[in-house]
Parts: structure tokens; C-alpha cells; sequence
């Protein structure tokens, strides 16, 4: 009898999932990855199930993020995919109250409970299973293993929940200092929660039956825990159905049912397969070569650019050994006297660089004999200290400096320097034979080498077969310039278009540039980057991508031979310049009884109480990493120089409160950073107990999370969220946080904004925190900029609000709060003129650190002034210092109290010989894309450099003290020349 069944295809951005259902039971289904052959692999599930639906009468249905475009070339019913979930959820699991449904690249929470929401990941695929498919890669582990880790996890680190690259960034540092995979996957797992509550949820809580479907859901128990954690769910409440990976196809079956079309089972294998040779239409770009001839003079220009080489096993000498463990790669270099390569080695670290190094340095020991005597060594990149204190490296210098004596010695006229290596992007500007301006990507791989690795291997291919498909791709996929994880989508949607590999590699290769060029040096034109270009990184031993940057650029640049080894060779040339009398490079004696243990603890010498990642090796050398200060290393007393950031915030923590009368609660938070000692002394008068928000701390963030409505607001804002919960939690009836689109005027600028977030941020909370529903929140609106009008509005409100304060009560509580407001700005400039007259008088560089009053949470800068002081520099802030200076011309409209501060505050240090400007930005402040440009062409107009570093949660400081020693090298070989001439 012929019997009628109902197909579901969901085709995902990974995976192919089909159900059959008949009669209401799912008779058949299959999960398969398709490896970018989204049409052929779909044609092959429906050959597969054959025997078992072969003489039905079918209905069908397509879903999924790869499905549209195979349902339109093939004419069959497409369903969304968040109303396919909906099907699947009312007829096999109706108790949900919360759907959470994590696909390849797609995640999804449906809210059934309450109000009915569905919301869904747009271009970004954090968070997702291709997310953990990346980390996996980078781990060296298989998605199995990485899941087999997390379970024998021990510690949670913080890493980036907002974007796969930038978790990427965070990754690479912990495991380059020691950090445990074990402790890395669980936290891996913990950063696709945080996104998923984060990046979906915002601010709506997940609570009662939650319901978790697809693959990453379903076969990853360490991802299960995680959420059953931090959702503080039982078994009860948290539903993982063996139907998870299928949900999505078995609800497309659902809607078929009620689709019009009817197939055979031949009729519907030929129309799929019909479907799959569609060709293509997408944007295309020019050929990178057009010929075989064309690609050989190509090859023959760039291959002048060599080292020449000798045997190590025939050579006899002195030799110097440069190694640059890097953010995915560990490089070695052994040099001779004349500067030939003896040996060198590069791999992939496999999240264990101290390893790799142990085993080259046997072999490499075994090589040389009693002939070779290595008689200096260097070591630069990530993994600098690691390997330094390991293996007693004589020296350590940062990767910029490296590169460039490289490149000097290909290239010496050499103006301008790009690298870009596997997650880093290091970029330079030469002027006088020492490093003048660098750029740097800060938290975003967005542009780099391990974006295209990964997608080669996701594909099935080596990074070298991969990129070898694109030299002659006669049509090259534009995928534009933008972040890598919306690149990954634009290759899927030209994979679900049809677009072969070819087209695809070398389109990654032109967008991999541009990102470069556009997003990190942000250039103009060819002219702004310089006549003697040289390229390196092992990135650019893609001839794909150096085509592409030459063809971008419209000039020939130098990539010597051994780009790939550039940081290493450079650092190889440091240690022959630098040759100590005796090396302290371990022995081969002590290597044979070499060992590694690493352990956690938490550090309790200081309020931080940061959690240490300990790395012990042989002869009791230790390397300790987590740490902000530099009390866990033994040197607390040596480097106590002033720090203003410091010095304000101990003063606004410490600011005398008046007790026994009513308590109003103050969230330690955004304008309060500056204003405290104003609504303090304000309401103090008026006869209130002000109750203080404790310090901030990752902690606090996480207990304000779940009330958080945007992933995308700054650090700052979203840490306001746990300040709140705190208040609510120290027990106070009233909360005080007034709105103010008004700072205070200082007469620099043609009006005095507040940030629109930081103005309007308490209504906001109002409509987001729950808690604040029971309290008396108050938000009104007030003015400061004029104590007469501001004492008119806080007549207004608080004698009606409080009938026993009178208006000379407020007169007298408004000037009592601008004399201790007024009191605090001259204590901060008497500070400020202590610390800059200690610079001048020991002879040190002055740091100006140029930012927001927020800045100086140590939650917030994750002790970044620390860091920056631990290099002997004095630490002022923009607000010591913009008095001291003219007001400079900007380019732009400056209607900001603070950016007239900032900008003050650069123009002093172009006229201060040892002040450097530094610039705090986080990330989500739309206001400082203003600030940033016009303070670097302030500060570069005056011969300065100027260094930017971008924050937000994630405490990682690894792209910072790049910058920051860099910025100090080229200012120590600036003073050489100077003194040379």
C-alpha cells in the first residue's frame, strides 16, 4: 500500500541532517558533516535512505542556513529554521519553557514561556559549534578530545564570548604560558554559555524547562555541564533528547505536512541533483595570475630575497640561536658567524610550546656536537618569558624589534614593515633607522594566517593545497574586508550558492589583505605605508596573499625567502649583537633531565587576588603568569613609582561617608568614577548615609550579567549591572543614580556631553534589573554645569520627594558638594605635579594615560598602569596634565568634556620631552572612533608615538606589552642615534 512520509532536510553551515517521519514516529534520520559540498552531500543522504523511503509518497522540506539556496534552485518548500525549531518543540517536547539550540554556525534561543521571542545569531558565529571546531584546531585536539578535556577541568579562565577570533586571542596566551588544556577546553565551553546568555538572552532571564538542541548540545557533555552551571539547573529543568541533533529536520518533516507538493522518490533525487550543478552567481575579482609565465617571474622576483645556508653537521664554529615562540607557531633559528642559517625549524606549538623547544634543542644539541658552540641566544614572541625562564634564554626582546633588525638586514633602506603571522598583525613605519609608528592588532585575529588555516582544514585540505587553488581561480569570490567571522559567513553563503574551492581560496586571500591594510593600518593610499616595503610572516609564504597585497598596493615589495622565520632569524641576529661573556642557555646535560609542571593558585599578597598559573622547571626556575602586579614575582618594593590611576581611585574608595541617617545606595560606576566626591559630600549634608557599591571584579560582572541587554556596550556600562545587584544585596531601600546630558563645562570646548550611554545609562537599568522594581530607584535628571540651575532641580525633587529638607538645605548640601568636587580636581593636578617633577628628577618617561574616569577601576584597565609602571614608568592621567597645555586645533567637533581633556592632555606631551601619551579605549565606545585619529595626528604631528590600547572584560595583556615595549624600544634607539649624532 502506498503510505505517504514526511522529509525534513536541515542543511547547516557544517551538517546535513535528514528525518523521515511516517505516521507520527521518525522511521529514519542521519547527521553527516558536508564539508563545504553542501548540494552533493544533501543528494547523498537522500540516496542513503533509499531502502527505507524508496516507494513512499514524499513530502519535503528544507531548512537550515545553507538550505535556502538549494531550496530555491530546486524548488522545494522552505521553512525557517527558528519556525522549524517551534514545529519540532510543540510535537516532541511540549514542557519547554526556553529553547537554546546551537548549530555549526547558527544559535537560537526561543523564549515559549511568557511573552513568545525567538531570537537568532545574526553574521557572527561565536559561540557555536564551528566556534569549538576552531579551538579544537587550536588545542591540537580532535572536538571529542577537547570535550574529553573539559570534563577533568580544575579552573575557569575568561575568555571571550563575543567572537570566536577574539576568544582565539585570549586562548593563545594562556597556552603559550603553561596554562592546562584540560582547564582551557572547560573554559572554551564556558565562553559559548557566556555568548549564548550574553550575545542571545540579553537581559531576559532563562529560566524554568530549558530545552537544549543541536549537535555541539548533544555530543558535547563538558558544554552540557557548563550551561547546567552557570544556569543552576537540575536534572529536572535541563533537557538534552537523543532527537537534539535532529530537532531542527524533524521539525521541516512537521511542515511538510502541511506542504502542497508531492514526490516520488526518483522525481525528488533528480530535482535535488538538478539542483547541485546551479552554477554559482556571486561578485567576482580579477585573476592573481593569468598565466603559468605570469606566476613564474612572480616566483623569480621573490626568491633574490634568501639567506644562504650551511650544514650544521659539517660546520665548525660560533653560532647563535634565535627562537620566536609565537601565538600558533614555534620558530628556531641557528646562525653562523656570517650570519648563514645553520638549522632552523618551524611547527605549530599544539598548545605546548616549552615542549616543542625541549625536543629542538635536543636535536639541535645532538647536530651541533663538540663543533658548534652556541654562544648567545634570544627569544621574542608570545611565549618569550615562558621560554626564557625554561630554558635560561640569554635574552628577551619584543617581537617588533625583532622583525625589524630581520627585515634591516634584507632590506637595510627598509621604510615600512608588515607581519602577519597566524593571529597577530605587527606593523611599522621606519623613520631615522629606528621604529617610529606601530600598529597592532589588539584582541581581533581579524586578517591573520590561522582564519585561512582553519577554514582549509575544516575543508579537508592542508593550508598549502588550499591556498595553491586559488593562484589561477579564473574568478575569485568577493568576500570584501570585514571581521574574519563575518568572512566565514560570506564563504558560506558562496558555498550555498555553489562556489568551488578554488574561487573561495583565493578570495580569502585578497580579503585576508584588505583586512590588513583597511582595518589594522587603516591606509589610504599606497604612500601612507612607504618605497621599501617588506613583507613577512608565515602568512605571507602564501603566494596567493602576496600576490593579492602587491596587487592591492600597486607597488613590488621584498618578501625575503624565509619569511616565515623572521621573528626567529631577527632574534638570532639580537643575540650575535649582544653576546654575553658567559651563556646561560641550558646545557644538554641538565635538558636530559629537563621537566615542566604547571599549577594553579590564587595569589593572596595583594586585594587582587589573582589566580596564578605557576610553571615550574628543573634548578628551581619558576615562571608565573595571571599575575597584574609584580608582588607574586618578589619585586613589590622595586618598582613603587607614582601612579595617579592609583592614587584616584584609593581616593574616591576612601572618601569619608557620614552614618545614622537613611542610607541611598551609589553605584561605583561610569561618571561616578569623577563625581563621587560631588554626591557624596551632596547627600552627606543633607543628612543621608552614603552606601558605596563594593569594588568592582569579574564576579560582579557575573551577577549582573543575566540583566545586560546589549553584547555589544562598553565593559564600563555593563559592569554597572552587577553594581546594582550588589547594592540590592548590601540591603538598601533607595538607590541614587541621576541622568546628566551634561558634564562640566571647562571651557575647551564648543559644548560639555556626556556619553549618551553614560548620560542616559540609569534608564536603561531601570527597564532591565528586576531588583530595581522593589526599591526606590532614583533617576532624575540634573545639571552641573551651572550650580544655580542645578540647585533649582535638586530643590524640585528633593524637597518634594523628602518634605523635611528645605531649600537652604540644598543650597547649603550643592555648595558643599562643588567645594569637594573642586577639592578632589586640585588634589588630582597636585598629585599629577609630584609625579612629573619625580620623572624629571630620576630621569624616567612619563606615561600619560589619556582615557575616562572609569578607566582607573582596576576591574576595568586590568592593571594595565601596573603593567605600564612595572617598565619604570611614572603613571599621570589626562586629567593632571590638560591644564598644563594650549587647547590644540582639532578636525573635528569638539563637544565632549573629556576628548577637549584628551586632546589638552596630547598637546602637553608633544611638548614634554620624556612624557608618551598612551590612550585607553573599550571596546563598544562608538565616541572614541572621534578621539583616537585626532590624538594620534596630535601626537605624530609632534614627533611622538602615539600607542592605543583597546579593553574590555577579558583580562588578557599580551597585545598591550607589545605595544608598550615596543614603544619603549623605539624610544631607547631613538635616544642611541640622537646620541650618535
Amino acid at each position: 500500500m502506498n503510505t505517504t512520509t514526511y522529509l525534513g532536510i536541515d542543511i547547516g553551515s557544517t551538517t546535513v541532517k535528514l528525518v523521515a517521519v511516517r505516521a507520527g514516529q521518525i522511521i529514519y534520520k542521519r547527521y553527516e558533516r558536508h564539508f563545504s559540498k553542501v548540494r552533493e552531500k544533501a543528494c547523498e543522504m537522500l540516496r542513503a535512505a533509499q531502502e527505507i523511503i524508496g516507494q513512499d509518497t514524499l513530502h519535503v522540506a528544507i531548512t537550515g542556513s545553507a538550505g535556502l539556496g538549494m531550496a530555491k534552485a530546486s524548488g522545494v518548500d522552505f521553512v525557517q529554521e527558528v519556525f522549524a525549531t517551534r514545529k519540532a518543540v510543540g510535537v516532541h517536547v511540549p514542557q519547554a519553557d526556553v529553547v537554546i539550540e546551537l548549530g555549526g554556525e547558527d544559535a537560537k534561543i526561543i523564549f515559549l514561556s511568557g511573552q513568545l521571542e525567538e531570537r537568532m545569531n545574526g553574521s557572527c558565529a561565536g559561540g557555536t559549534g564551528a566556534f569549538i571546531d576552531q579551538m579544537a584546531v587550536l588545542l591540537d585536539v580532535t572536538p571529542t578530545e577537547l570535550d574529553e578535556l573539559s570534563l577533568h577541568a580544575e579552573r575557569i579562565y575568561t575568555i571571550a564570548s563575543r567572537c570566536g577570533v577574539f576568544a582565539k586571542s585570549d586562548i593563545q596566551p594562556l597556552l603559550n604560558e603553561g596554562a592546562r588544556k584540560e582547564d582551557v577546553a572547560a573554559s572554551i565551553f564556558q565562553a559559548v554559555v557566556n555568548q549564548t546568555l550574553g550575545g542571545l538572552a540579553q537581559g531576559r532571564q532563562v529560566a524554568g524547562d530549558i530545552l537544549f538542541l543541536g549537535g555541539p548540545l548533544f555530543f558535547f557533555k563538558g558544554l552540557q555541564n557548563r550551561f547546567r552551571e552557570t544556569l543552576k539547573l537540575d536534572d529536572e529543568h535541563a533537557h538534552f533528547p537523543d532527537l537534539a541533533p535532529y530537532a531542527i529536520a524533524a521539525g521541516a518533516a512537521e511542515y511538510a505536512k502541511d506542504t502542497q507538493a508531492s514526490y516520488t522518490y526518483t522525481d525528488l533525487l533528480q530535482t535535488l541533483e538538478q539542483a547541485a550543478g546551479v552554477p554559482a552567481v556571486s561578485n567576482y575579482l580579477p585573476p592573481l595570475f593569468t598565466s603559468q609565465e605570469e606566476y613564474r617571474e612572480f616566483s623569480a622576483r621573490h626568491s633574490k630575497h634568501d639567506v644562504m645556508t650551511k650544514n650544521v653537521t659539517m660546520y665548525e664554529g660560533n653560532a647563535y640561536l634565535g627562537i620566536d615562540c609565537g601565538s600558533t607557531t614555534t620558530k628556531l633559528v641557528l646562525i653562523s658567524e656570517d650570519n648563514q642559517i645553520l638549522y632552523h625549524h618551524y611547527s605549530p606549538n599544539k598548545g605546548n610550546p616549552v615542549d616543542v623547544i625541549e625536543q629542538q634543542l635536543n636535536k639541535l644539541y645532538e647536530l651541533c656536537g663538540d663543533r658548534v658552540h652556541i654562544l648567545s641566544s634570544a627569544v621574542t614572541g608570545y611565549g618569550e618569558a615562558l621560554i626564557q625562564n625554561a630554558f635560561g634564554v640569554d635574552h628577551g626582546l619584543v617581537e617588533t624589534v625583532a622583525h625589524f633588525r630581520a627585515a634591516r638586514h634584507f632590506c637595510p633602506e627598509v621604510d615600512f614593515i608588515i607581519d602577519i603571522g597566524g593571529q597577530d598583525i605587527k606593523c611599522f613605519k621606519i623613520r631615522n633607522n629606528c621604529i617610529d609608528n606601530i600598529f597592532l592588532n589588539e584582541a581581533c585575529s581579524s586578517g591573520c594566517g590561522s582564519f585561512i588555516e582553519t577554514f582549509a582544514r575544516s575543508m579537508g585540505y592542508s593550508i598549502e593545497e588550499f591556498c595553491k587553488l586559488g593562484l589561477f581561480s579564473e574568478h575569485p569570490i568577493d568576500l570584501g574586508s570585514r571581521c574574519t567571522v563575518f568572512m566565514n559567513s560570506s564563504v558560506k553563503q558562496a558555498q550555498k550558492d555553489g562556489a568551488s574551492i578554488d574561487m573561495i581560496s583565493s578570495g580569502l586571500s585578497v580579503s585576508v589583505v584588505k583586512n590588513a591594510l583597511y582595518k589594522v593600518i587603516r591606509a589610504h593610499s599606497p604612500d601612507d605605508l612607504g618605497k621599501h616595503i617588506v613583507v613577512q610572516g608565515g602568512t605571507f609564504l602564501n603566494d596567493a596573499i602576496l600576490r593579492s597585497f602587491e596587487q592591492e598596493i600597486g607597488r613590488e615589495v621584498t618578501r625575503p625567502a624565509i619569511s616565515g622565520l623572521m621573528g626567529a632569524y631577527g632574534a638570532a641576529l639580537h643575540a650575535k649583537d649582544n653576546c654575553p661573556e658567559q651563556t646561560s642557555l641550558i646545557l644538554p646535560e641538565e635538558l636530559s633531565h629537563f621537566s615542566h609542571t604547571v599549577s594553579n593558585v590564587r595569589c593572596g599578597l595583594c586585594t587582587n587576588h589573582c589566580s596564578l598559573t605557576v610553571n615550574s622547571f628543573p634548578g628551581g626556575r619558576r615562571f608565573i603568569s595571571g599575575n597584574r602586579c609584580e608582588r607574586p614575582l618578589g619585586k613589590n618594593k622595586a618598582m613603587d613609582l607614582p601612579d595617579l590611576y592609583k592614587w584616584k581611585y584609593e581616593y574616591l574608595r576612601n572618601l569619608p561617608t557620614k552614618t545614622g541617617g537613611e542610607k541611598i545606595g551609589i553605584p561605583f560606576g561610569l561618571n561616578f568614577y569623577e563625581l563621587l566626591p560631588f554626591w557624596n559630600a551632596f547627600l552627606g549634608e543633607l543628612g543621608f548615609e552614603v552606601v558605596v557599591s563594593d569594588p568592582s571584579s569579574r564576579e560582579m560582572y557575573m551577577q549582573g550579567q543575566h540583566s545586560i541587554p546589549s553584547d555589544t556596550v562598553c565593559y564600563p556600562a555593563k559592569l554597572v549591572h552587577g553594581h546594582i545587584e550588589n547594592l540590592i544585596e548590601k540591603g538598601v531601600h533607595s538607590i541614587f543614580y541621576p541622568c546628566m546630558t551634561y558634564n562640566l563645562d571647562e571651557g575647551r570646548a564648543s559644548n560639555c556631553y556626556n556619553c549618551p550611554v553614560v548620560a542616559y545609562y540609569p534608564e536603561l537599568l531601570e527597564a532591565n534589573v528586576t531588583g530595581l522594581q522593589s526599591l526606590d530607584f532614583m533617576m532624575p535628571y540634573f545639571e552641573l554645569v551651572d550650580s544655580k540651575r542645578f540647585q533649582a532641580q535638586a530643590i524640585k525633587f528633593f524637597c518634594k520627594k523628602y518634605p523635611r529638607l528645605k531649600k537652604k538645605d540644598i543650597v547649603r548640601a550643592s555648595d558643599a558638594a562643588y567645594r569637594a568636587l573642586d577639592a578632589y580636581y586640585a588634589a588630582v593636578r597636585e598629585q599629577g605635579r609630584q609625579a612629573i617633577a619625580y620623572a624629571d628628577e630620576n630621569g624616567l618617561e612619563l606615561a600619560v594615560i589619556v582615557g575616562r574616569p572609569y578607566h582607573i577601576d582596576p576591574e576595568i584597565n586590568h592593571g594595565l598602569n601596573q603593567m605600564i609602571a612595572s617598565y619604570g614608568m611614572v603613571i599621570v592621567s589626562e586629567d593632571a596634565v590638560w591644564n598644563l597645555a594650549e587647547e590644540p586645533e582639532v578636525h573635528v567637533l569638539n563637544q565632549w568634556t573629556y576628548h577637549s581633556r584628551m586632546y589638552s592632555a596630547a598637546n602637553y606631551v608633544v611638548h614634554k620631552p620624556n612624557a608618551q601619551l598612551i590612550q585607553l579605549v573599550s571596546f563598544g565606545c562608538g565616541i572614541d572612533a572621534i578621539t583616537t585619529d585626532e590624538i594620534r595626528s596630535i601626537v605624530e604631528s609632534g614627533g611622538k608615538i602615539y600607542t592605543q590600547l583597546k579593553i574590555d572584560e577579558i583580562n588578557n595583556l599580551g597585545a598591550a606589552k607589545i605595544r608598550i615595549r615596543s614603544m619603549l624600544a623605539a624610544i631607547e634607539e631613538g635616544k642611541k642615534l640622537a646620541k650618535q649624532q
